[in-house]
């Protein structure tokens, strides 16, 4: 007996089971590079799911597959199929006819030859003048019903899926009654009367000519309204002569009886309840097979979902979130891997939301406390991966731990870094757990249990970083690189030496203190001015705020000082740079310096102006000048306020 042989390939039912979901972390660690790069956390999002965490599993992805389908069901075929159709069945049956006709030997036979020369080349009109037609051949007047029977039968089943076997039995009168019924329902929603009673009983009687079994009104006419749509689109699509001829064929197919009104009836009112749909444009279908009216439709109301579905994946409209996709749509015109692929985005989006990463306030979306933490160790391990294994550098993970406890506690806060109050914490969780109860009880933690230990911060450097954040940081590629910098020494700064006082300080026309969210969230401008003195202003107070710390400023710049603020406040620009913004920066450098403060100026590029300024300034201060490639600038900030305090600890 031989033994079972199997062979294995790539798994092709749906998403990999064995695929890792996407990495959280990984995505935060994507977008942050984003945004150091210059690009604003909302852009850097959109680009993330767009792109998709794993390459070639986003929504670009996904809406080149609905393009490439849509081209296809373009060359589908040819929409004047049920013209074509016809005028083979209307060939077919005169010719058939006049065998009949050769047969015979009277006048009426050759009267009615005269009758069918003189028939008109337009297929709609030819079928027109025959509807009085007395037939010799029954064969013949059989497949002239065939035309008449058959096109009626496609208009009404592209607008009714459950009515074929209603139509094929030839019984109009269920059709008609369902129509009036409808009719009614649709004018009472749209007068804005309650219709749920109604709807269930329309159901109750007609339900068996709608398969896909609505739930509501408005679900009955999302359906009914593309179906409408899609049949609108078919004439829009057609030549003037082809749409002519249709519609008459159309005319003659549905009679003189209540259909053809009821049918033109429901077509206003869902025109009126659904005005966005596309009702107007048409489109261009090539292919060699001739498309009959129903399967025309059908095309091209695959392509109108794939629109939309397109228009859904490009996420271009104010507002639009991966809520707005419809996942159906996309397992029904994509397929089920498709749609878990925009499941798991989905997923993703949440869950930076749920776990803390991204938080939406007044100016909209951006990164949490929890996120610019771990965007500032990743700078940091990026720039100066051996800070963390220097020996002495007493790792102190707790922000404030070194500064004295004044005996108060605070409620825990997310987001908050001081040493936990474990005494108070503990007793809040004893107490809430033995509220109205006796006896012994295990202690289980809660988050609102938490409290921390409040602390009055004592500073040992005082810290002022000045980074330029004119255009041409961003032009010249120095934009992230300065970000990266000044995120990473926040980070080391509030983690290992949580005594020192840091400030950052970005200039540009203007200066103003940053944050390390606001520092994160700053996109360039191409607002031209290099502010150095009111930059150096900011750090003087905030060199003067800690009095017993040493003053330490660092300057990353790319470029000589270009404004300056006057008395009134005004910043004023001017390049090449003025006497009296020089003048007056120069003034804000002495200030310093006779504060005892170390300025150490950063030097990006090689602008003969800024290399004469900084040497000037470094004679008068003491400082050091630095000129670091932009990919060094991180290493070299670092560093430098690494052997300050190693410096600072010797002298002490």
């Amino acid at each position: 007996m031989s033994g079972n042989v199997f062979r294995y390939g790539a798994w092709r039912d749906g998403p990999d089971p064995l695929a890792p979901p996407y990495d959280v972390r990984a995505a935060v660690d994507d977008m942050g590079e984003r945004v150091l790069r210059g690009d604003s956390l909302r852009d850097a999002l959109r680009d993330l799911i767009r792109r998709g965490p794993r390459d070639g599993r986003g929504l670009d992805a996904l809406r080149d597959r609905a393009r490439r389908l849509r081209r296809e069901a373009l060359r589908r075929g040819n929409l004047d199929g049920a013209v074509t159709r016809a005028r083979q069945m209307l060939d077919q049956a005169l010719a058939t006819e006049r065998d009949a006709l050769a047969a015979r030997d009277d006048d009426g036979a050759r009267f009615n030859e005269t009758v069918l020369d003189s028939l008109p080349r337009s297929v709609s009109q030819a079928v027109s003048e025959l509807s009085g037609y007395q037939w010799a051949s029954d064969e013949a007047r059989q497949i002239y019903q065939q035309i008449l029977d058959g096109l009626r039968q496609e208009v009404v089943e592209q607008r009714f899926a459950g009515m074929k076997q209603a139509l094929q039995q030839g019984d109009m009168t269920d059709v008609s009654a369902m129509l009036t019924d409808l009719n009614e329902l649709l004018g009472r929603h749209a007068r804005g009367e309650d219709t749920g009673d109604a709807f269930r009983e329309f159901m109750d009687r007609h339900g068996r000519f709608f398969p896909d079994d609505p739930r509501t009104v408005d679900e009955l006419i999302d359906s009914l309204a593309r179906q409408a749509a899609a049949a609108e689109r078919l004439m829009r699509s057609l030549s003037p002569q082809q749409r002519a001829e249709l519609q008459g064929l159309m005319d003659q197919a549905l009679g003189d009886g209540p259909l053809r009104g009821q049918l033109s009836e429901l077509t206003d009112n869902l025109r009126s309840l659904r005005p966005n749909l596309n009702w107007g444009r048409g489109e261009r279908m090539r292919g060699s097979e001739d498309l009959g009216y129903g399967d025309a439709a059908e095309a091209l109301g695959e392509i109108a979902d794939l629109d939309e579905l397109i228009d859904q994946l490009g996420q271009e409209h104010p507002g639009a979130t991966l809520d707005d996709v419809d996942v159906e749509a996309v397992e029904r015109q994509l397929g089920r891997s498709a749609a878990d692929d925009l499941r798991r985005l989905r997923e993703l989006e949440r869950e930076l939301r749920r776990q803390g990463w991204v938080q939406r306030d007044a100016d909209g979306l951006t990164l949490s406390p929890k996120a610019l933490r771990r965007l500032g160790q990743s700078a940091l391990s990026a720039i100066f991966s051996d800070v963390a294994g220097k020996r002495g550098g007493h790792d102190m993970r707790d922000a404030g731990a070194a500064g004295d406890l004044i005996g108060s506690s605070r409620r825990w806060e997310f987001g908050d870094d001081q040493p936990i109050d474990v005494v108070r914490t503990i007793g809040n969780a004893v107490r809430r757990r033995a509220a109205g109860r006796t006896g012994p009880l295990p202690v289980r933690l809660a988050p609102e249990d938490f409290e921390i230990a409040e602390t009055e911060r004592r500073a040992s450097a005082a810290v002022a970083l000045c980074v330029d954040l004119s255009y041409s940081m961003y032009a010249d590629g120095r934009w992230g690189p300065m970000k990266q910098t000044a995120l990473a020494l926040s980070h080391l700064v509030a983690t290992k030496y949580p005594q020192d006082a840091l400030q950052i300080i970005g200039f540009g026309l203007h200066a103003q203190n940053l944050s390390q969210g606001e520092l994160a969230a700053i996109e360039p401008t191409m607002e031209k001015g290099t502010n150095l003195q009111h930059a150096l202003k900011l750090a003087a107070r905030h060199l003067r705020r800690h009095p017993g710390a040493e003053p330490v400023v660092l300057v990353v710049t790319d470029g000589e000082p270009t404004a300056h603020l006057e008395e009134d406040g005004e910043a004023v620009f001017w390049w090449p740079p003025m006497a009296e913004t020089i003048t007056a920066t120069v003034h804000e450098v002495d200030l310093l310096t006779r504060y005892g403060a170390t300025l150490n100026v950063f030097m990006l590029g090689e602008d003969p102006g800024l290399q004469r300024f900084v040497g000037a300034v470094a004679k008068r201060n003491g400082g050091r000048v630095f000129s670091p490639d932009a990919e060094e600038l991180g290493r070299y900030v670092i560093d430098d306020y690494m052997r300050a305090r190693r410096g600072r600890r010797r002298a002490a």
